[in-house]
């Protein structure tokens, strides 16, 4: 806003006669030219539909009583002669011609004693006055159209707003955003702190001959917070913020994408020491090989954001940051040292910052005083900044829709399901037998990760249908969050998304579609550790696959022969059956436990992770008091060699 204060302040200054005018009087060319072209397409048109001839043609026919209908105008007259008329009506060709200057009813008069048919309606005084005011209406709406769509376009005029910037400006006031506001991000806050302090404090860093770097990206997945740390630097540097859109550059008009580029770069340079920021900058950087198309208005688009960013010096603070979710894709010359010298990783957040995020979103919404974010933040594992802020929302929504005053611990927790599963169907009927398969399926899913230690906590099982599809659904809330995962920990976690499948086998000896989703987890979980972590027998520790997207959807693919492509899916195949046949081992030596927590899970619908574990424990307890029984029963000569067997 400073910069347009600026230009507000120049104009005051201007004389009145030099303001700039330049969308009125395109307007009114515009609109001129508009009403000259429709007149003349209308006279053209109109005469088309007559034969022309000479105003004594027109008399003579008049002094042999040859006319039979007659038309009067201000400028013509058109008129059809009895030959003309008896023909078929689709045949008639009337005929026009001038009218010299005289007087219209006099003529008129003529006619009619003559007995010919006129069409009088209009007289020569108000014929002029209709046909100037019908061109000056004409004009008045073509003027206020092209008005209005030159002041959309910028107030600059159309043609001369076509290679203008659409960088809007951000100061501090506008933004109001500061590091504060960012949570979760340390690494990124620091590596951008020292650009804010180079922009305060310049000669700290230039006494030693240290240069300001001339631009940073940031990448990570969306809703990491990439833009809004961009208006945070903006709060912080207190510097005027130029903010635009990779795709604002990329225009229709070859040419005017570079303009663009020129006219924001001079904008920056009047107002310097600043900071330019360009989000989705993969729209306009995108690389100029083959492989991605080919678009000239993007490459001139490209070169001349290079050229600009060469042409500035350092020493002048202007700061570029960019942002990206597609770095792959990015041309090499774009990140080349001397233009975007640093990649900041603005990653997901961990734990504490999850934590920390959690707290940032939620320090306007009144909180009750069960609330415990951190557990809140242990089960969004994997969650971004927007997702958080999203679940805070929900929750806030929720409690006032329950008629509360405060947001309890339960509206956070029904908020994070609705955001993974969808709010509950509550028209949704299942059969009876329905209900049985999925109740079944969900606690398979649940007893098998409850009977291996190394496996995640259930937290909850629901057979009541949500809205994104899931009849019903097991959470897990795992304890810590963990960065690395051994082979063991995968096999035990697909043992358990098996599971469900497992026990409709097992119980009702068929299968059914409900299981799609957790096959196609298993099946990507069993591929990356085959194609990608080397955990297979087959190909050892070669690993044939690639991830594409990183930051989007991180989608593996394979690089390798078509021998190797038999091979890794053979491997993934004996893992998800080697599984397989585990979970229906475990839920056959359990079938009684199986059926009394389904028998359970039907009455109730929904049960948590607490209540399950209570039938886990129950059931072990037996055996572990036999066993306890018979260790104590036991030779004491023999009580040493089996603790060494134990070690």
């Amino acid at each position: 806003m400073e910069q347009n204060r600026n230009d507000s302040n120049n104009n005051k200054n201007r004389p009145e006669g030099e303001r700039p005018k330049n969308g009125i009087w395109t307007a009114l060319i515009i609109a001129l030219v508009l009403v000259l072209v429709f007149s003349w397409i209308y006279s053209a048109v109109e005469s088309s539909q007559y034969v022309q001839t000479t105003y004594s043609d027109f008399r003579k026919a008049m002094e042999t009583g040859q006319l039979a209908e007659v038309e009067l105008r201000s400028d013509r007259v058109i008129y059809m002669t009895k030959e003309e008329a008896a023909k078929d009506p689709s045949m008639q060709k009337a005929c026009f011609t001038g009218l010299p200057f005289g007087d219209i009813l006099a003529l008129a008069d003529q006619l009619v004693d003559m007995g010919v048919a006129v069409d009088d309606q209009i007289t020569e005084d108000n014929s002029m006055i209709q046909m100037i005011l019908y061109y000056v209406i004409m004009f008045a709406v073509f003027f206020f159209f092209m008005r209005m769509l030159t002041r959309r376009m910028g107030g600059e005029g159309m043609m001369g707003s076509f290679g203008k910037s659409k960088a809007k400006v951000y100061m501090e006031k506008q933004t109001g955003v500061t590091f504060k506001d960012v949570a979760g991000q340390d690494e990124a806050k620091e590596s951008l702190q020292e650009i804010i302090d180079f922009l305060h404090n310049p000669q700290k860093y230039t006494a030693i001959g240290a240069k300001l770097p001339k631009g940073a990206l940031l990448v990570g997945s969306p809703g990491t917070g990439k833009t809004l740390l961009a208006k945070a630097v903006a709060g912080e540097a207190n510097v005027p913020f130029f903010s635009i859109s990779g795709s604002d550059f990329v225009e229709m008009f070859v040419g005017m994408g570079a303009s663009r580029v020129r006219d924001l770069f001079q904008q920056a340079a009047k107002v310097a020491p600043c900071i330019i920021f360009i989000d989705e900058i993969d729209a306009v950087g995108r690389s100029r090989d083959n492989r991605y198309g080919s678009n000239s208005e993007q490459e001139q688009t490209l070169n001349q954001l290079l050229s600009e960013i060469d042409g500035f010096e350092p020493s002048k603070g202007i700061v570029c940051l960019a942002a990206t979710n597609r770095p792959e894709i990015l041309d090499k010359a774009l990140l080349r040292p001397g233009r975007f010298d640093r990649r900041i990783v603005v990653d997901r957040p961990n734990l504490q910052g999850r934590l920390d995020t959690l707290k940032v979103h939620t320090r306007k919404i009144k909180l009750a005083e069960d609330v415990d974010l951190r557990k809140i933040a242990q089960a969004t594992a994997g969650a971004v900044g927007a997702d958080l802020a999203n679940l805070v929302n929900e929750a806030a929504l929720r409690a006032v829709r329950q008629g509360r005053q405060a947001v309890n611990q339960e509206d956070l927790l029904v908020s994070f399901e609705t955001v993974i599963a969808g709010s509950e169907k509550k028209n949704t009927v299942l059969t009876d037998t329905e209900k049985r398969l999925v109740a079944y399926h969900e606690v398979g899913h649940a007893l098998v990760a409850a009977l291996d230690k190394r496996s995640v906590p259930v937290s909850k099982i629901t057979i009541v249908p949500h809205t994104d599809g899931a009849l019903g659904y097991t959470l897990y809330l795992p304890e810590e969050e963990k960065f690395l995962s051994s082979r063991e920990e995968l096999l035990v976690d697909l043992r358990s998304v098996l599971g469900g499948r497992a026990a409709e086998d097992v119980v009702f000896h068929t299968m059914t579609t409900g299981a799609a989703n957790d096959l196609q987890k298993a099946t990507a979980t069993a591929r990356n550790m085959v194609a990608l972590y080397g955990m297979s027998e087959e190909l050892g520790l070669m690993a044939p696959g690639s991830v594409s997207n990183q930051y989007l959807d991180g989608q593996s693919y394979l690089d390798c022969s078509q021998e190797t492509s038999a091979q890794v899916d053979a491997a993934v195949k004996r893992i998800l059956n080697t599984c397989y046949a585990d979970a229906c081992r475990m839920l056959i030596e359990n079938r009684a436990l199986l059926d009394e927590i389904s028998e359970y899970l039907l009455v109730k619908e929904t049960i948590t992770g607490d209540e399950l574990m209570a039938y886990v424990n129950a059931a072990n307890a037996p055996a572990l008091e036999e066993a306890g029984d018979t260790a104590q029963e036991a030779p004491a000569a023999d009580a040493p060699a089996e603790q060494t067997e134990n070690e």
